[in-house]
C-alpha cells in the first residue's frame, strides 16, 4: 500500500472535519450523519479511520476533564 497523496489527505482530513461537525452539531448522534461517515471512511485508509476515531474519543475525554475537572469513582468497599 503506498501513502496517500496530498491531494487524497486533504479530501480525508476534509471528509473527517465535516463528519465530526456533524457529530457536534446533533449531540453525537451518528445515525444523523451516516452519509458523511461513509464519505470519511471511503476517502481514508482503514488505519487512519480507527485512529481518527480514538483521537476524537481522546479529545471529548479531556475536554470533559479540562471543564469538569478529575472526580475518582466511590469505592464500593471502603475500609
Amino acid at each position: 500500500m503506498s501513502a496517500p497523496t496530498m491531494e487524497e489527505r486533504k479530501a480525508c482530513w476534509g471528509a473527517r472535519d465535516e463528519f465530526w461537525q456533524c457529530l457536534d452539531s446533533h449531540g453525537d448522534d451518528a445515525s444523523k450523519c451516516e452519509k458523511l461517515r461513509l464519505s470519511f471512511e471511503s476517502r481514508c485508509p482503514q488505519q487512519w479511520v480507527k485512529y481518527f476515531d480514538k483521537r476524537r474519543d481522546f479529545l471529548k475525554y479531556k475536554r470533559k476533564l479540562e471543564t469538569e475537572g478529575y472526580h475518582p469513582p466511590e469505592a464500593a468497599g471502603k475500609s
